[in-house]
């Protein structure tokens, strides 16, 4: 649709490989075969599946067990969703277009929504990835243990881990590209802004899980029953207030660091080095305590989530080594098309905070069996809530 393609969003589309002016309408399909290489219907179903997965087993956790966390969880990050994007792909509509230029263009994918912006696999990447992150916090007891707020901090580093291991790729493989002209975007990490690094690896997950632990899971832990009603206007919230979390707790590097790159940089990279020594320090204690002192409390396991991280972790490791050859031969942060490469040194440490946290529920859900535990508590219906 010409008059929406803005001269940034078409230059990105060009660069990508699709026209702006023929992207499509408000749904448009593709030939999952036909995409600008074979990497994108990959990332594309391994998302959507696990999305849907995630959904239906909330479902079931519900009607079973009474539990509409991780229901609220999932819709209040698809909530989320709505609220931010939008107004990143049509600034001109929003009427904001003279603060916010176009920052991103997604590649075009095999099922695509509002003329070739927003992909069916960034939908579904919300609630999936929010899912993933919260339910091994929530596994490990750190909600339970230190509180909503600790748990929060927790949950936006192994989100953080999980998400820039996808981030770091995109660009190279051409999942998107990022407007670097856009001041928004600086200061850049190698192929990413330091911004999206840090805003929505780290600090959305955080002001989310924040949001759907406060107003729903720890009373849910409490033995609380919500009506439907009570579920749609509280999701309704979480989506809401989610979003103002996001907008303030960034506020010290968008305020000081406004009229520096640098220092807007530094303060950015401040804010996530917090998040993490609190998060690594909060994880490993709870971690070790869980080991040398398994509780009388039955555990807490969600299988999917452990399953599916492990899927997860290994079809990036795939994208990752097929993208290596390109990367390696790249020069001055370019490959050989032209496409930006993201930072190998830190994918690789966020491979490694991903794989240790997946392996700690494991190793406390096998350390309370040994210890004679009760069940999981998936394994125990709690009443029916309307």
């Amino acid at each position: 649709m010409a008059d929406l393609c803005s001269p940034t969003f078409d230059q990105l589309a060009t660069e990508l490989g699709f026209s702006c002016a023929e992207a499509g309408g408000l749904v448009e399909l593709r030939n999952p075969f036909g995409l600008e290489n074979w990497t994108l219907p990959v990332l594309e179903w391994t998302i959507i599946i696990g999305s849907v997965l995630a959904l239906v087993l909330a479902i079931v956790r519900l009607r079973r067990n009474g539990d509409p966390t991780n229901l609220v969880l999932w819709f209040g990050a698809t909530a989320y969703l709505f609220i931010i994007e939008p107004p990143l792909y049509f600034p001109a509509a929003f009427g904001i277009e003279k603060h916010v230029d176009t920052m991103f263009a997604h590649n075009v994918f095999t099922v695509d929504f509002l003329w070739g912006r927003l992909p069916l696999y960034i939908i579904a990447i919300y609630p999936l990835m929010a899912t993933l992150a919260f339910e091994i916090v929530k596994m490990l007891g750190v909600f339970r243990r230190y509180g909503v707020l600790a748990g929060a901090v927790c949950v936006g580093f192994v989100h953080h881990a999980f998400y820039e291991i996808f981030d770091h790729l995109g660009p190279q493989l051409r999942w998107w590209e990022w407007s670097t002209a856009n001041p928004i975007n600086q200061p850049m990490f190698d192929a990413v802004p330091l911004p999206s690094v840090v805003v929505f690896a780290a600090l959305w997950p955080m002001s989310l899980a924040f949001c759907v632990q406060f107003f729903v899971g720890r009373h849910v832990d409490d033995g609380q029953h919500f009506t439907g009603l009570q579920l749609i206007w509280r999701t309704i919230v979480i989506g809401v207030l989610a979003s103002v979390g996001t907008f303030i707790l960034p506020l010290p590097a968008t305020v000081f660091g406004a009229g520096s790159d640098t220092v807007r940089g530094v303060l950015y990279a401040a804010e996530l080095v917090i998040l993490s020594v609190v998060a690594i320090a909060l994880l490993i204690r709870q971690w070790t305590r869980l080991r040398t002192q398994p509780s009388d409390a039955p555990p807490y396991t969600n299988r999917f989530v452990q399953y599916y991280s492990v899927v997860y972790l290994c079809i990036m490791a795939v994208l990752w080594a097929s993208a290596l050859p390109d990367f390696f031969g790249a020069v001055d942060g370019s490959t050989s098309n032209g496409d930006p490469i993201g930072n190998l040194w830190y994918t690789l440490a966020c491979f490694v905070v991903a794989i240790l946290c997946v392996a700690a529920t494991f190793t406390v859900a096998r350390r309370s069996a040994e210890a004679g535990d009760s069940p999981s508590t998936e394994e125990q219906p709690a009443p029916h809530t309307a």
